[in-house]
C-alpha cells in the first residue's frame, strides 16, 4: 500500500521516516498524552473537507522536525501530487505529521536556524522502498524507551480480506519490560520467537512507575500510523485510529503520560460508497492494536539486540544510550 523511507544523522542522533501511498488514502487520527508536536492533523480530522493524506512524516527533532513535512509537500508538489485546486498553481498534497522528542539524547543539537529535518525528510523520500526495516533507523533513531533503546518497530496481521500494519516509532517514558528485567510487556502478541520468546513467571504486582522508565519531567511520544488495506469510511478509520492506541498501553509502562504527545494516523484506500459495519470495524480496531503493540516490541528489540548482556550492563551503570 505505500512505501518507506528512512535518513537520520549519526551524530545528531535523530531521524526522520516518510510514508508513501501510492495515491492519496483517507486518513484519521488519534493523539493522547499531553505534549504533541503535531501538523495539518486538522486536515484529517472528523470535520475536515476531504481527510486524505499524500504522505505522512514522523520525525525526531521535536517542534523542529515538523520542517521535515515542509520539504515533502515542497518535493510532493513539484513531482505534480497534490490537490490542484486552481489551474495554473502549484497542487497542494496534503502531508500530515507528528513529531517525538529526542532533544535530550545526548546528539549534537547546535543547528542554530537551520534544523536538518528537511534535509534528512528529501533524503528519506527519495529513497523510500517497500521494505519495512526495524530498529535503530528513521524516526526512532535516536529515540528512548524508558531507560532503553527505542526504535522503529513494523508489524502486521490479516484479517479476512484486509491486511493491516502498524508503523511505530517508539520513544517512550514507560518501560517495555515487565518487573522481571527480561520479558517485553507485549510478549501475549510474540509471532514466532520474533522478539526472545520469553514468558513471565510468578512475580509480585507490577509497581505503577516502573524503576526502568524516564525521570520525573522528561518528554517522550510515540508516534506511528496503521494502514488498513480495504476500504473504510472515515468514521470507521477514526475509531481504528483511537483503538490503535491501546496498543501502546499493551507494551508500555506507563503509556499516554502529561508529556507524552502519542499520536497514531490510520490510512485506508478511499471510501466511495462503503458502508460503516461496527463489528467489522471493532476487529480492525483490536488487531490494529495487537500489531501496534508487537510494532513497539520489534523496534525495541532490534534496537537493543535483543536486549544483549552488553546492553543490559550499559543500563545497570546508568549510562546514556
Amino acid at each position: 500500500m505505500l512505501r518507506i523511507g528512512h535518513a537520520h544523522d549519526a551524530a545528531m542522533r535523530s531521524g526522520v521516516t516518510v510514508l508513501v501511498p501510492e495515491g492519496p488514502l483517507s486518513c484519521a487520527v488519534d493523539m493522547r498524552g499531553g505534549g504533541p508536536a503535531t501538523r495539518e492533523t486538522d486536515a484529517v480530522g472528523p470535520d475536515a473537507t476531504l481527510g486524505i493524506a499524500h504522505a505522512i512524516v514522523l520525525s525526531g527533532g521535536s517542534v523542529f522536525g515538523l520542517a521535515a513535512a515542509d520539504a515533502v509537500s515542497a518535493a510532493l508538489s513539484a513531482r505534480g501530487e497534490g490537490l490542484a485546486l486552481v489551474p495554473d498553481t502549484p497542487p497542494v498534497p496534503l502531508v500530515p505529521a507528528a513529531c517525538l522528542y529526542d532533544l535530550n539524547n545526548g546528539g549534537v543539537k547546535d543547528w542554530g536556524e537551520t534544523p536538518p529535518y528537511a534535509a534528512l525528510a528529501r533524503q528519506a523520500l527519495a529513497h523510500a522502498t517497500p521494505n519495512a526495516d526495524k530498529g535503530s533507523l528513521g524516526a526512532g533513531y535516536g529515540a528512548t524507551a524508558g531507560l532503553w533503546r527505542g526504535g522503529f518497530g513494523v508489524a502486521s496481521e490479516r484479517h479476512g480480506e484486509a491486511t493491516l500494519t502498524a508503523y511505530i516509532a517508539v520513544n517512550a517514558i514507560g518501560s517495555p519490560l515487565m518487573p522481571d528485567g527480561r520479558t517485553l510487556w507485549a510478549w501475549p502478541f510474540e509471532r514466532d520467537g520474533e522478539f526472545g520468546g520469553h514468558r513471565p513467571g510468578p512475580m509480585d504486582p507490577a509497581p505503577a512507575l516502573p524503576p526502568d522508565i524516564k525521570g520525573a519531567g522528561a518528554t517522550a511520544t510515540c508516534v506511528g500510523a496503521v494502514t488498513v488495506s480495504t476500504v473504510q469510511t472515515r468514521t470507521a478509520l477514526r475509531r481504528i485510529a483511537v483503538m490503535a492506541q491501546d496498543g501502546l498501553a499493551r507494551a508500555l509502562r506507563p503509556s499516554h503520560a502529561p508529556f507524552d504527545g502519542d499520536t497514531i494516523f490510520a490510512l485506508a484506500p478511499p471510501c466511495g460508497e462503503a458502508v460503516d459495519d461496527p463489528r467489522e470495524t471493532m476487529a480492525l480496531g483490536s488487531l490494529a492494536a495487537d500489531c501496534v503493540a508487537r510494532a513497539v516490541a520489534l523496534g525495541v528489540w532490534h534496537a537493543d539486540e535483543g536486549f544483549a548482556p552488553t546492553v543490559r550492563a550499559s543500563i545497570s551503570r546508568g549510562s546514556p544510550l
